[in-house]
Formats: C-alpha cells, structure tokens, sequence
C-alpha cells in the first residue's frame, strides 16, 4: 500500500507526468528528474517519517496512560509544541531559526506535563481526554490571538499551522531523519518493558522492574516523536490515534511489533491522506492535517463510543454551595454591575470617552455591539446550565461536545459551496452544521440512555473533526487568513441593531422552554433511577433539553461565530452562589454570562485600539485557565 501511494504522490504536483513516465525518466536526466529530486521526493520522504514517528509515539503513549484515546494530538502535545513554535516566531525569531527542535520539545514537553498533573494517577481514558482537549483549546486560543495580534510575522505560520508536508528542499528530511531514528530505536529497547509494565505496575515492580524509569524514558521517547514531527511539518492529528488501533486490530502482540507494524501503518497514512487532499483540490494545498483529522474524526468517534459503553457510567456531582444566596438578593447586584459594564461599554472606546450616546458612531455601531453581546452572552450560559444539567457533566458545554465547532464548520461550507452568498445567510450554514453535531449525539446516545460519559467523548471526537473541517474550508474558499481567524475565533464586531432585535427575538424564543426544563433538570440530580421511580421520563427530557439547548448555541454561532467557555465559566460561578436548583441557576447563570462577554468584548475592544481582539478569545484566555482549575479540583 506504502509503494503504491508513494508511486502515485509522485505524480501529483503543478508539473504533469504519469506513473509511467516517472518509472522511465526519474533515472535520467532532466525535467522530471529535477523536480522528483528537489520538491516531491523530500516531501515524499518526510511524510513517511512524520507519520511513522507519530504513530509509534501514539502506541507508546497509550500503554503509558492506559487510555485507548491517547495520542499526541488529543494529549495536548501538538498544541502546546505548535504555541511554541509561533510565540517564538513573535518573540524569538532568531532562536528559533536556530532551534526549531528545542521550541518544539519545549512546548511539547509542558504540555505533557500539565496533562500529567491534571489527570492524576489513575489516568482514566475520559479524564485524560478532556484535560488534553482542554489543554489543546488553552494554547489554541493563546496561539490564535498572537497570530491576530501578530499577523505579518506569522501570516506564513497559517498553513504550517494545519499540518503540511510541502517542502522546498532536503533540509527538513536530513534535520528529522537522526532525530526520528534515534527515538525509534529506542522505542524498540523499550519494548520488553513495556510489555512487562502493560501486565500492571505491581506485576512489573514484583519483576524487579524500576517502574517509574521505564515510564519516564517512554514519555521522553514519545515527545520527541512528536516535537520533531511538530518542527518539521506542523501539528498532525490523528495519525497516531488510529495506526495503532489498526494493528492492535490486526492482532498484532508485543511493543516490538507493535511498534515496527505501527510505524509503517502511520506512514502508509500519512501518504494516503496527503494524495488525498491533492486530489480534492488539484495545484493548491489542502493541510494534510486537515485530511488526517476528516478522515480520523469518525474514528475517534468509533473509539470514544466503544470505550465509553466498556467504563461504568455513574452520574458525576455537580458541586454548589451549601448555603445559596436568595434571588431577590443577587440579582439586584448583578444588575447594578451589568449596567455599570454597559455604561463603560457605551462610553469609552479605548482612547477618548463619549456620554453623547446619540453621537451616530456610538448608536449605530458601539451600543448595538454591546447590546448584542449581553444577549449572546445569556445564550450561551443558559445552554451551558442545560448541557451541564443534561449530561450530569460540569465540563459540558457547547464548545465541549462539538456543537460551536460543527457550526462553524457549516457556515464555512455555505461559503465554499456559494462563494457569491452574501455574509448574512452564513447563519444557516451554521444552523446546517450544529444540527449535523446534535443528530450524531442523538443517534450514538439513544442505545444507552444519553450516558454523559459517552457524550463527552463523543464531543471531543465531533469538536475535533468540526475544527479539522473548517481548516479545509478556509482553504478551499481562499479566504483572507486574518478574516477567518476572526470569525471564527467569534467576534461581534460590526453588529447592527438588526442583529440586537434577531438576538432578542431569538433569545425570548428559547428561554421560555429552557425554564420550563429546570424542574425536570433538578429532578435528574438525584440519578436515573429515581428520576424513573419518580414518573420523569429520562430519555425523552435529555432529548428535548439536548434540542433547546442546541438551538440556543446554534442561535449564538449564528450571530458571533465560535465563542466558547461562556457556557463553562457561568454555571460554575452561579452554582457557587444560588447552589445546584436550575431555576435560580439558570437566570443567575444568564445574567452572569451577559456580563461576562460584555467585559471581554471591551478588553478585546480597548486593549490595542483602533484594532479589536475577537472577544471569543479573551474569553479562551480567562476560561480555560478556570476550567483546568475545575478539572484539577474535581475528584
């Protein structure tokens, strides 16, 4: 399969030759000599051994953690060594001309290190997955408001950025080949402990194997397959998830084969996906990071469905204070701080303050933005109080089960099927695509009752194969590169009050239903089977709250493009105040979510004006370092 993808990736380029062409005159002199030697053989070459190391790094990495979802990309580790790599670019352009590797280990290796020490001991598969999606959405978010904040120096990185194999000449092959090889031969000494430490840690100690040696040595190994990989050809995904799935299917035994067999499918991958995104779009780049992540999305939807069913359920406790602070006392000064946000909003615009609100600038364009804001702001609180109840998950959130990222992938294929639309319809692209998001969750959780554990993972798996989609879309549609990071980073700049009166509209459109859900939500506190014993039916209320739900963020999307976290940070904040009864925490959680992206849309505003920071990544910057926070503190 590896020759005859090779064969055939050969051929494909701007310069034309077919197989039989190439078999004939690459021995001789000439035109098509030249251009194997000098363009598509190193990339030929490199994609081989970024696929092989990564896939070897996957194996490795999943008998580390025991987790059947473990691999560079869902651990964090591309993302972190990406985030250094363009920080670098911003910052230390000199030393990363000098030490690409060392850039990328760095990142890689902090990265692996905050997964360690969120996850905890036992490395349970979802937990490990969560904090490695947490942590890839930390650096993503950091990373995308440097390449905004940045975007002459690191206009070049956007390509790079999704995974690409192009290369110029041999210098990316003869800089990886040492590196790669060395790691992979020590992979392979490091087979027989493995193997020992794979029968369980008191086997392996009793055995008189130093444990915690062993485990050391194969993290260093794995992150440098994956730091190398990362400085050469940018971050992949999904190669080494799937390849060695592949061969443990195949019943293949012992990490010496494994390995060997895992390395060769990686490649074979590798290859296979960049032939393909060349056939989607002849004489221009398609990442083949994208590819990998289209192509590896259902298999980790595969992966999460199957590991999720093996693990027990249970229902997970959603924490809230003991003592909750009564309604008519809260909200009243929630209110006086919301005014008070809105009223700096309105007045100051970053160098100079205007009371003259009806001054054209300010009521045509600042007090709609901000007005927009609040209400989006409520949505996407509010749905995070329903996913959260819903699942019996406290990271649940739109963001997290894939639902923003499908929508955005969706108003991006509005745009590639229909160049000519105007921006106003990208809405029901976006509409399309959460839909899409909302039918494989109803349908993959319907057999098991909507176990939270299997959504969650389900999650991960859709988010991944929505971002992966979008890439490709943005590509295809030769979109403007600070265009599309703006969009899709979410930002309400340039809204009118048309939008305010479609926001409202819609807003009053769900709230009514999502306060109607509350009783059924807090009856679902008590677990499935009481909820049953009481007389609620659970299938039919996690169907119908997963619906509004979905509609509220969908109606979000729409409005701002992809702004996450709001519906993760409120929640939490409101139940530490109201406790866990979904009435009061549904209109706490509104009001606190309003506020909370009208602040960030100032900070985004004012920070380095007349430019605008998308208020979806101010919010990235604040929640994630607050959703880890939860992560570490939750048992």
């Amino acid at each position: 399969m590896l020759i005859i993808l090779s064969l055939f990736h050969l051929t494909q380029g701007q310069a034309d030759y077919t197989v039989s062409e190439l078999l004939e005159q690459v021995w001789i002199e000439g035109r098509v000599q030249d251009i194997v030697l000098s363009l598509r053989l190193p990339r030929l070459v490199i994609g081989v051994l970024a696929g092989g190391a990564l896939a070897v790094s996957g194996a490795a990495l999943q008998t580390l953690t025991k987790n059947p979802l473990a691999a560079p990309g869902t651990l964090g580790i591309n993302a972190g060594a990406f985030f250094f790599v363009v920080a670098s670019t911003v910052f230390f352009p000199n030393f990363l001309g000098s030490f690409p590797f060392l850039t990328a280990l760095l990142g890689a290796i902090l990265s692996s290190v905050m997964v360690v020490m969120l996850a905890g001991r036992q490395m349970e598969p979802v937990r490990v997955a969560l904090t490695g999606m947490i942590i890839s959405l930390l650096f993503a978010s950091i990373t995308g408001a440097m390449q905004l904040l940045f975007e002459n120096k690191t206009n070049g990185l956007f390509l790079w950025g999704s995974g690409t194999l192009v290369q110029l000449n041999w210098d990316g092959v003869s800089f990886a080949t040492p590196a790669i090889a060395i790691a992979f031969v020590g992979a392979l000494f490091l087979a027989k402990p493995l193997d020992t430490l794979s029968l369980g840690e008191d086997v392996a100690i009793s055995l008189g194997q130093k444990v915690s040696t062993v485990k050391l040595t194969t993290w260093a190994v794995a992150i440098v397959l994956a730091a190398v990989t990362v400085s050469v050809v940018g971050p992949i995904g999904f190669i080494g998830l799937m390849a060695p799935h592949i061969v443990r299917m195949l019943g293949i035994k012992g990490h010496f084969m494994i390995f060997v067999h895992s390395f060769l499918w990686g490649a074979t991958m590798m290859i296979g996906a960049d032939v393909l995104g060349r056939l989607i779009q002849p004489g221009q780049e398609v990442p083949v990071g994208a590819m990998t992540a289209l192509i590896g999305g259902p298999w980790l939807l595969y992966l999460a469905w199957r590991t999720a069913r093996s693990l027990n359920r249970g229902d997970r406790p959603m924490g809230g204070t003991t003592s909750p602070v009564q309604l008519p006392i809260i909200v009243p000064i929630i209110t006086l701080l919301i005014i008070f946000s809105i009223v700096i909003a309105f007045s100051f615009n970053g160098q100079a303050w205007t009371f003259e609100w009806a001054n054209t600038a300010v009521w045509n364009f600042r007090i709609p933005r901000v007005l927009t804001a609040f209400i989006v702001g409520m949505m996407l609180a509010v749905t995070g109080v329903l996913l959260q109840g819903v699942l019996r998950n406290p990271l649940a959130d739109a963001s997290v089960i894939g639902v923003t990222s499908m929508g955005g992938a969706g108003a991006m294929l509005l745009l590639v099927m229909f160049p000519a639309i105007p921006p106003a319809f990208m809405p029901l692209g976006a509409i399309i695509g959460s839909t899409v998001a909302l039918l494989i969750i109803l349908i993959s959780g319907w057999k098991n009752n909507f176990s939270p554990m299997l959504i969650a993972l389900m999650g991960v798996a859709i988010a991944a194969f929505g971002s992966a989609a979008t890439q490709v879309f943005v590509v295809k549609a030769k979109l403007a590169v600070a265009a599309a990071l703006v969009w899709l980073s979410g930002s309400t700049y340039g809204k009118s009050w048309d939008d305010v009166q479609l926001a409202l509209l819609l807003f009053i459109i769900f709230i009514g239903p999502a306060i109607y859900m509350t009783r059924k939500l807090d009856t679902l506190t008590f677990g499935d089977d009481v909820a049953s014993g009481l007389g609620l039916s659970v299938r039919s209320s996690r169907v119908w709250t997963l619906l509004i739900g979905v509609a509220l963020s969908t109606a979000a999307v729409s409005l701002v493009g992809v702004i996450g976290f709001i519906g993760l940070v409120a929640p939490h904040i409101a139940r530490r105040i109201v406790g866990f009864r979904h009435f009061p925490l549904i209109i706490v959680s509104a009001l606190l979510g309003g506020l909370l992206l009208v602040v960030a849309d100032f900070i985004g505003r004012i920070v380095i004006a007349p430019k605008d920071i998308p208020s979806g990544l101010i919010v990235a910057l604040v929640g994630t370092p607050y959703l880890l926070y939860l992560l570490r503190k939750m048992k």
